[in-house]
């Protein structure tokens, strides 16, 4: 079990931190957040199906055809864990070593987004201060690894309790005898 949960975690990881790095370097040269954004979800999708993967492999080669609800969705809880671990931590040495002013330009984005859509000044201020508080947050370190787990675990959790409800599976009990 921990090999599965290992090797479907790190690729789960491996494709989401692919994907969220190609998008972020995308998204600098276009300067379009909100289409990465999207992106980045169907991504974390895609590679969460590796849970559902992890899953069905336990339950079919290593716990003779069956599985419990609880193990099932222990075994994908534990996949989004190392997933996103992988993720918050490529996301750490990407947002340090390439992209520090990652929260300034996306601040510029979402402002101007707003000036776009015909915000008051009053919203552009309140907006602003609110941006101005994230920007303060993500000053520290921890800040970002809570605000990055914050994007990721949920849609490893949904895709966990979806799995463990699709795959479960109880064991055959033998005919009775007549």
């Amino acid at each position: 079990m921990k090999k599965i949960i290992l090797v479907c975690g790190l690729i789960s990881g491996i494709i989401v931190s692919v994907f969220m790095v190609s998008s972020i370097a995308a998204c600098y040269s276009s300067s379009d957040f909100e289409g990465n954004m999207l992106l980045g979800y169907a991504a974390m999708l895609l590679s969460f199906s590796l849970i559902f993967v992890g899953v069905k492999n336990f339950r079919d080669k290593y716990s003779g055809g069956s599985v419990t609800f609880g193990k099932a969705f222990q075994i994908g809880l534990l996949i989004t864990l190392i997933a996103s671990t992988v993720y918050v931590i490529v996301w750490l040495i990407d947002y340090y070593l390439f992209v520090p002013e990652f929260m300034e330009r996306y601040t510029t984005h979402v402002m101007r987004e707003l000036q776009r859509e015909g915000a008051t000044a009053q919203e552009l201020q309140e907006k602003s201060l609110e941006m101005e508080g994230y920007r303060e947050m993500y000053k520290s370190p921890l800040m970002i690894i809570l605000f990055t787990y914050a994007e990721i675990l949920p849609v490893g959790l949904v895709v966990s309790l979806l799995s463990a409800l699709i795959l479960k599976k109880k064991p055959s009990q033998p005919l009775p005898a007549i």
